[in-house]
């Protein structure tokens, strides 16, 4: 009979091989099941069919009551639980799921934060020079690059991952853009217009001479050493950028994300569209970007209309 360590081994062999989850979701994985194994080794249990309800929701409460982990850790922990469960029960390795009414703690309602287009606008014009308007002569190379993410992130709503990850191959036209989202799900995004000539000043003026700094790389962003970019040099230029356009909220690299969206939806586009730009497996999770549109309409609404007010 296996351990209970190989038998995570398989599952998570399983996600890798069958289900296609990239390393770095494996290795999440393998941190929240080893959290799940020595909560079992410290109960004694040793085989999978020992393992009851009580035990799975007394592991839940363990980690939640610890108050190291937010509600929405704790609901992805036991999230890799069940995973492994319904694993061992498809495999026969027990005859029933222990996991399968334990219940995950009730997550917070968070909206997705959204600046406005104008502040967006304020926040690129920051980042860099505008690409129509460079003069001659050698430009600052770090700012027409970073001019060049900002416009790339509002324009498809990347992540930040999928952005450093890109590649040279991965501009398929200056109309289109591949990005690489979790579980390595690939799927094609428009570029507009402004991110098609930022983009454009980036490959012909900035690149070629950061490129030369470092031993060749396939990366479209690179750093001042001429290696790809890291997310957190990106999160970096997000960052200066804000705090350059004096925009007074939090900005982060999601925040262009969620203000991608917002605007969209805003602008009348269909929610299934949006959930294929942002690469969303289920349309439940983009929905929640209407409630900000409909909180937004509300509020325009109360101040607009002369019979709204009380």
């Amino acid at each position: 009979m296996k351990t209970l360590s190989q038998l995570v081994d398989d599952y998570l062999r399983h996600l890798s091989i069958e289900r296609g989850l990239a390393k770095n979701s494996i290795a999440a994985y393998r941190r929240d099941l080893n959290s799940y194994l020595g909560y079992l080794e410290k109960q004694k249990i040793t085989n999978p069919s020992q393992v009851t309800e009580a035990q799975v929701t007394g592991y839940v409460s363990s980690i939640s009551e610890s108050g190291a982990l937010s509600a929405n850790s704790v609901a992805r922990m036991l999230a890799g639980v069940r995973g492994l469960h319904r694993f061992w029960l498809f495999e026969s390795i027990t005859l029933g799921d222990p996991s399968s009414m334990v219940k995950p703690p009730k997550l917070p309602k968070r909206l997705p934060k959204a600046i406005s287009v104008s502040e967006i606008e304020k926040l690129i014009e920051a980042s860099g020079p505008d690409p129509k308007k460079l003069e001659a002569g050698e430009p600052d190379l770090a700012r027409v690059r970073d001019r060049a993410i900002l416009e790339l992130l509002y324009a498809t709503g990347a992540r930040i991952s999928e952005l450093t990850a890109l590649n040279l191959d991965d501009l398929v036209d200056p109309t289109m853009i591949r990005l690489f989202g979790k579980g390595s799900k690939e799927r094609m995004v428009p570029v507009g217009s402004f991110a098609q000539s930022a983009l454009e000043v980036y490959l012909v003026r900035a690149r070629p001479v950061l490129v030369k700094k470092g031993k060749g790389t396939p990366a479209l962003f690179l750093n001042q050493r001429g290696s790809r970019l890291s997310r957190q040099s990106a999160w970096q230029i997000i960052s200066d950028s804000a705090d350059a356009a004096k925009i007074s909220s939090e900005v982060s690299p999601h925040t262009l994300r969620h203000s991608f969206a917002t605007h969209l939806l805003e602008g009348g586009a269909d929610v299934r569209v949006v959930q294929e730009l942002l690469g969303h497996s289920s349309v439940a999770t983009t929905q929640i970007y209407t409630l900000v549109t409909v909180d937004a309409l509300r509020e325009v609404y109360a101040t607009s209309h002369p019979r709204a007010r009380k």
